[in-house]
């Protein structure tokens, strides 16, 4: 009874060994692999390259990217440098208040002590 289990167990491990062994890639799977990612620009050398840059592929013509460039511009959205960041949205003119208002304004402010400049008297004192 011995022997029998013995045998089996034996051959149970040797199906199992070749099984396991069985799904390999051969060499020129694997050389034909190498070469399809090397021309696919996803094998790098080093540190330089890593991770490889993908391509990035878009779903606009070049016709369409400028077309929206240039509705972007007439609608004010596009900046030049860090001068303009963040854009400005216009702001119509006719609901302020004009220059001389603002001015009456400053000068009843300074008459009630509500105005003060630099940091002397900050919080100002009068409220």
């Amino acid at each position: 009874m011995k022997a029998l289990a013995s045998a089996l167990m034996v051959t149970a491990t040797l199906v199992g060994m070749s099984a396991a062994h069985a799904d390999g890639k051969t060499r020129e799977q694997v050389q034909q692999e190498l070469q399809a990612a090397k021309a696919a620009g996803q094998v790098t050398f080093g540190e330089l390259d890593y991770p490889p840059a993908t391509v990035q592929q878009t779903g606009l013509t070049r016709d369409q990217v400028q077309q929206e460039l240039q509705s972007a511009k007439i609608a004010g959205q596009v900046t030049s440098a860090e001068l303009d960041y963040p854009p400005k949205a216009a702001v119509s003119q006719s609901g302020g208040k004009t220059r001389e208002q603002v001015r009456q304004e400053l000068a009843e402010a300074k008459a009630r002590g509500e105005y003060t400049f630099g940091e002397l008297d900050y919080p100002p004192k009068g409220k």
